[in-house]
């Protein structure tokens, strides 16, 4: 390695540490918190994914008891 390859190592490493907090200061500033109607819609979408993938669970789990007990009897 050369002599200098330690510390320009070094420089590149706090060059991309401030450039990745700079870019992460920006975004920060530039997000806002939703209003009470986005929330709303948000949570409800969320709600229906939970109950369509709690439902889909609830009916593969049904249709294997049977098979399940067929196999084991």
């Amino acid at each position: 390695m050369a002599k200098g390859g330690v510390s320009d190592y070094v420089n590149g490493l706090s060059t991309d540490a401030q450039n990745f907090i700079q870019e992460s200061q920006f975004f920060l500033r530039r997000c806002k918190k939703p209003d009470r109607k986005e929330f709303m819609q948000i949570a409800g979408s969320c709600a229906i994914g939970f109950a369509v993938m709690g439902a889909v669970g609830f009916i593969i789990k049904l249709l294997f008891i049977p098979i399940n007990n067929i196999i084991l009897s």
